[in-house]
């Protein structure tokens, strides 16, 4: 299979740029339920417009629908996939496990595309995308070269990956920083970027949640050599001159054509102190970087060089024609291309009185392409002696035909009628479960139904407490490990896990173990809630849309430090190294907030809320069948404390967050 450049559309002017410097498909969003929605994007008219333009030049078209949907929105996001395939869309990139099955439930022809948002790192993650009628996967931007091919052995589904663009220091679909601080979902496409203001480790204002923009173009043999059909560009918010370089950037590499001047052209229209290919490589030093000043004046030079790239239609589709012009008939011209055959009429011919039509002249007019895609490949001419026809017929036959040709036609498909979904209505008071850092944590008498301790605990911290144990939301290249480790526990006598990763989940549950879905999941409506079990539905949720989220055994995290980041590469270490930090790193924000760093035997760092979420005050507003506790630092007498307080609706703390309970995200 063709090896496809994926090319980024903010704005119809960025889609014109794409397409007209080789992209072979493009993606973008509607104007709601997309990751960019602070983008232009495309509304139902121009979308159609945008489609039509792309199938005309053999350019599939992606529609992004990749954030989280809650119940009451579902019914629009139903309204907005019908129009996308009204206009005959190729394929939907969505997060929403929720919205994935609605998708395939109502419109069973719809090609469904999983978004590195789902967060998906382990090979039993993958094959679980594909048992979900997932045809293609975007691996996430954290993967070493090994890990990829690691992926591509165990599954059959299409594979995509960045290959160029803004680099998050969270692992995509678990960052919360920017809608607990701010309101603003990355979940749900309003990412407010806080991670690139100062976070410094050690108090020096420097920024080190700021990672160098991602680039990869010069590794792309390798990554075909990996299997993976799809390279992708990261940029809907950049401008089409930042698109058009990094498409022609692309096609260069895959003609073996990639050079320095190429790259600094691609600096130059835009970097963050230059690129980082270190989560591919596995070398994940020299990662991090700003939008320094230089970097901002070296884009002033290329941009009206890049502009010309697109200025104009390259005719790059043959077209095949066929004119007949004889006495007494109808002139005809029938034209071929992309598989299509159209014909139209003109004027009868006339007698020539001077200068007779010839087959030159007909060939000379006809081949008068340019302003279209198209380029005159092959043509039959039967002309009988002695007839004339004007040079403007001839030119509008030409025309007609072109018009005809590139009008499209859409696939017909199956639509069946959204699923109405109606709100829980059980307001049973919440029983308590935990998952505690520690073991010592855990007071000898406690009111939890069921507990929770980090996978990597010691053996005997699982006899001593009979807790579940668990799993790591980041598992790159672990899922082995982890396999081996559970087995050992269920040697122990574990019979529960609590997993907030699709492929842990899955991998556990083959292993007969009784599987717990956590918040990690980003479990933010009914129909995903309905796919797991005793869900913790996502944190990003108000209470209002939490009580009402209709699947069985529902809960809330109802206090705790909330994980605001899942990273791979450690903020702490790039700045003062391990040995400094001592597994107590800390990164003080530019109002002097300390954010908890924590390090594990897994191969991702945490990043936590300074300030405690709690709801102690305001338990008889809950209405989900549990509520969960999520400690990190607190004494077994603080513990105790805490559900002292939910125990009699109290809350003795001095500081701390409602979360988005109650003011809920943008």
């Amino acid at each position: 299979m063709k090896t496809e450049i994926l090319a980024p559309c903010g704005g119809m002017e960025s889609l014109i740029a794409a397409v007209r410097c080789g992209a072979d498909a493009v993606y973008f969003g509607t104007k709601k339920f997309n990751a960019r929605r602070s983008a232009d994007n495309f509304d139902f008219d121009s979308l159609s417009k945008a489609v039509s333009y792309c199938r005309e030049r053999n350019v599939k078209v992606y529609i992004t629908v990749n954030t989280l949907v809650s119940d009451g929105e579902m019914k629009e996001a139903y309204d907005t996939v019908f129009q996308c395939m009204k206009a005959g869309v190729d394929a939907f990139i969505v997060q929403d496990l929720g919205l994935a099955k609605m998708i395939k439930n109502c419109f069973p022809e719809a090609r469904l595309h999983a978004s590195t948002q789902c967060s998906v790192n382990t090979p039993e993650g993958f094959k679980e995308l594909e048992r979900l009628g997932f045809s293609r996967a975007v691996l996430p931007r954290e993967m070493s070269l090994d890990e990829i091919n690691e992926i591509r052995k165990n599954v059959n589904m299409e594979l995509e990956i960045f290959v160029h663009g803004a680099l998050c220091m969270c692992v995509s679909g678990q960052c919360y920083l920017s809608s607990v601080l701010g309101g603003r979902s990355g979940n749900r496409g309003l990412c407010a970027q806080p991670c690139r203001l100062s976070f410094s480790a050690d108090n020096s204002a420097s920024f080190d949640l700021s990672l160098k923009d991602l680039s990869l173009i010069s590794h792309i043999k390798k990554i075909q050599d990996a299997g993976i059909i799809s390279l992708k560009i990261e940029g809907r918010m950049k401008r089409p001159e930042y698109v058009a370089a990094a498409v022609r950037a692309c096609k260069k590499a895959l003609g073996g054509e990639y050079n320095q001047d190429t790259e600094t052209t691609l600096k130059n229209v835009f970097s963050r102190s230059g690129f980082t290919d270190g989560y591919f490589t596995g070398e994940r030093k020299n990662m991090f970087g700003t939008r320094r000043k230089e970097d901002v004046i070296s884009a002033d030079t290329v941009l009206k060089d890049l502009a010309r790239l697109y200025e104009k239609e390259p005719q790059v589709i043959p077209v095949d024609m066929e004119f007949t012009c004889k006495n007494g008939e109808e002139s005809t011209l029938k034209a071929t291309a992309n598989g299509k055959t159209v014909k139209v009429c003109g004027a009868v011919p006339e007698k020539a009185i001077n200068v007779p039509l010839t087959s030159e002249s007909i060939r000379e007019r006809l081949s008068k392409l340019g302003g279209t895609p198209y380029f005159l490949s092959e043509i039959k001419i039967d002309l009988e002696g002695g007839l004339m026809l004007s040079a403007s017929e001839i030119n509008e036959l030409r025309r007609t035909a072109v018009s005809e040709l590139g009008k499209t036609t859409v696939p017909t498909f199956s639509q069946y009628e959204f699923p109405e979904i109606k709100a829980k209505k059980d307001n049973r008071k919440p029983y308590f479960t935990a998952r505690f850092q520690s073991a010592s944590q855990i007071p000898e008498s406690h009111p939890f139904r069921r507990i929770f301790i980090p996978v990597w605990a010691d053996n005997s911290d699982f006899e001593k407490t009979h807790a579940g144990a668990e799993i790591p939301r980041g598992l790159f290249g672990y899922e082995e490990k982890l396999k081996a480790r559970l087995a050992e526990l269920k040697a122990l006598g574990v019979k529960d896990i609590l997993a907030g990763n699709l492929g842990a989940y899955k991998t556990a549950e083959a292993m007969g173990f009784n599987v717990f879905a956590d918040w990690g999941l980003n479990i933010y409506n009914s129909l995903s809630a309905q796919q797991f079990n005793s869900p913790l539905l996502s944190f990003e949720l108000t209470l209002k849309q939490a009580n009402a989220v209709n699947a069985s055994d529902t809960g809330i995290v109802a206090y705790g430090k909330l994980p605001l980041m899942l990273t791979r590469n450690c903020p702490v270490k790039n700045r003062i190294g391990c040995k400094e930090c001592n597994k107590n790193g800390v990164l003080t924000d530019r109002k002097g907030y300390k954010f908890p760093v924590r390090c594990s035997p897994y191969p991702c760092v945490e990043i936590f809320n300074p300030l405690p979420l709690i709801l102690s005050d305001r338990v008889n507003e809950i209405h989900t069948d549990f509520i969960h506790f999520y400690f990190t630092d607190e004494s077994a007498d603080e513990v105790i404390r805490i559900c002292d307080m939910f125990n009699n609706n109290k809350n003795t703390l001095e500081k701390y967050t409602r979360g988005l309970y109650f003011k809920g995200v943008k």
